[in-house]
């Protein structure tokens, strides 16, 4: 357990290891190395979290020039902000994929807490935001129409920041140290109720798109697409959470792939689903792809009755 010494006075910080740590504490070299790779969570994790964010990352850098000429052009704050959002939380995520060999190594845990605490919670503030905005009504009416969700977002999400800070330091649960001893029920618990918050409120979504309120949403097929996709994730998640807590194998083998889905694939959908568009030619007239997608989608086939 680390301990802050200060004029003779010894705080110390309830931070819980991992119980299935095999790495030793040292360099990160030789035999760490190999650990990393083989032991603490195996290659092929480690492999499709590093190249699926190194990946994304590269593809954000080829497509800035266009991209910051286009935000420019557009003088939309929102999307400014937005899109410096996606690029933080992006750089934060590559991170956390290659520094996996700090939840197995002893006296790393406190630094794996802090960036998995901020990573997930940079995530979650585009979750959120995105849900939010697609709550308040339809795409067309307007890009500065996202301050109000932004403003929203930022405040769920410092709430969110700030249990789970008290959860990990205070109370010393490992949220983060991912383990199938399921002694942790508290820890286990208290993702049940995150994840059955978002599949909730994402169930809830798309129990909208098909109903008498679906005109309040925007009428695009990627939006549908994504809530889908985000049910079916936080679903899975859900039921993983809650199997691994009563002490099921499979639920924390299950839970394992939906943290790597998550990491591996929601910042590439979420630009796909929301920000791909924004950044097309200047010569793209997208009211008109938003008409042919409306279209499709049927919102006017009453018009032809």
């Amino acid at each position: 357990m680390p301990s802050i010494h200060r004029k003779g006075l010894v705080l110390e910080i309830p931070i819980s290891q991992n119980p299935n740590s095999t790495l030793k504490e040292g360099t990160f070299v030789g035999p760490s190395l190999f650990n990393w790779l083989v032991e603490c969570h195996g290659f092929l994790h480690n492999a499709i979290l590093i190249l699926t964010s190194l990946a994304f990352v590269i593809y954000l850098a080829f497509q800035a020039k266009k991209s910051f000429r286009k935000l420019s052009n557009g003088r939309s704050s929102i999307m400014i902000a937005y899109y410096c959002s996606l690029w933080l939380v992006s750089l934060l995520n590559f991170a956390w994929s290659c520094f996996q060999a700090w939840e197995c190594t002893p006296g790393k845990e406190l630094l794996w807490n802090i960036l998995s605490l901020f990573t997930t919670s940079g995530m979650l503030f585009l979750e959120v935001s995105l849900i939010a905005f697609l709550l308040q009504g339809n795409y067309a009416s307007g890009l500065e129409d996202l301050t109000q969700p932004f403003g929203v977002s930022a405040l769920i999400v410092g709430l969110d920041i700030f249990l789970k800070a008290v959860y990990l330091f205070g109370f010393g649960i490992p949220l983060f140290i991912d383990s199938n001893d399921h002694s942790h029920r508290m820890k286990w618990s208290l993702w049940v109720i995150h994840r059955l918050v978002l599949t909730a409120v994402y169930g809830l979504i798309m129990f909208m798109y098909h109903s008498k309120w679906r005109e309040r949403l925007p009428a695009r097929p990627a939006f549908y697409n994504y809530i889908a996709t985000m049910f079916i994730l936080n679903a899975l998640a859900l039921f993983a959470c809650a199997l691994t807590g009563h002490g099921a194998g499979f639920g924390y083998w299950l839970y394992g792939i939906t943290i790597v889905c998550y990491h591996a694939f929601y910042l590439p959908l979420l630009y796909v689903t929301f920000l791909a568009d924004f950044f097309q030619e200047e010569g793209l007239n997208l009211e008109n792809v938003y008409y042919s997608e409306m279209k499709d989608a049927g919102f006017f086939d009453d018009d032809w009755d």
